[in-house]
């Protein structure tokens, strides 16, 4: 039996936590070249936040009694323009967040498991390919003579 490891599958669940987190927003942002690009990793981070989410569910529930007033926009209206936009747009932003996360740790699976293969097909080893090449060779040689 070979000493192959098979890697798991990546399940985006297991990185929730590493894509929704605060706490290294600080070396992000000093991570950014620029004032813009400060501010704008900065607001990126804020509003895909999960916290974010709450914060603007909250705004459009407080926004909910004036719509379904006489004269008001209406349910299906508030829902649409307002709950599914404001509240929609932070967890839209942190699912990408989460997959961004577990694709890099699968890019990373792949990588690993790249330099193994190569690792072992090495040609400048004994055995191996070297070992099939030089076959090869040897045989071609022969082949030739046998033809001439």
């Amino acid at each position: 039996m070979s000493d192959v490891q098979i890697a798991r599958p990546v399940k985006t669940r297991h990185h929730i936590g590493q894509a929704i987190s605060l706490r290294g927003l600080r070396a992000e942002v000093e991570r950014a070249d620029g004032v813009n690009a400060k501010i704008a990793v900065f607001l990126t981070n804020i509003v895909g936040s999960m916290w974010c989410a709450y914060v603007f569910g909250v705004i459009a529930l407080i926004g909910l009694p004036p719509a379904l007033k006489p004269g008001g926009e209406g349910i299906i209206a508030w829902i649409a323009q307002t709950f599914l936009q404001l509240v929609l747009l932070s967890v839209i932003m942190v699912g990408q967040n989460v997959q961004s996360v577990a694709s890099d740790v699968r890019s990373q699976h792949t990588y690993d498991d790249t330099v193994q293969i190569l690792d072992r097909l090495d040609i400048h080893t004994e055995g191996g390919l070297k070992d099939l090449a030089d076959q090869i060779n040897s045989l071609e040689t022969t082949l030739k003579q046998q033809g001439k």
